[in-house]
């Protein structure tokens, strides 16, 4: 037999899908039940939340890093030696 516990949630959409889906929010009995705060004023703080969330962490997208395939390396590596061979033979 499985026990439940029953809690309120607020499941507020993302203001942009590309940070995340859904976000969800466990309310406290106390909030729940009363507090002087309506439902509303909950919603509107949780949706407020999210906003914030997606505008701070979202939009920037980090710089992508130059890496340099094996391939270019090697390319590298032997120019740089046939350079260097070059030189050493001239003087």
């Amino acid at each position: 037999m499985v026990k439940g516990i029953s809690r309120r949630v607020i499941v507020v959409d993302s203001p942009d899908p590309r940070i995340f889906e859904q976000a969800i929010f466990i309310l406290r009995n106390e909030a729940a039940t009363g507090g002087g705060v309506t439902s509303q004023q909950l919603v509107d703080q949780a949706v407020r939340i999210a906003k914030n969330y997606a505008r701070t962490h979202g939009g920037t997208v980090p710089p992508r890093r130059f890496r340099l395939t094996p391939l270019w390396s090697a390319l590298l590596g032997g120019a740089s030696i046939g350079l260097i061979w070059l030189l050493v033979c001239l003087i």
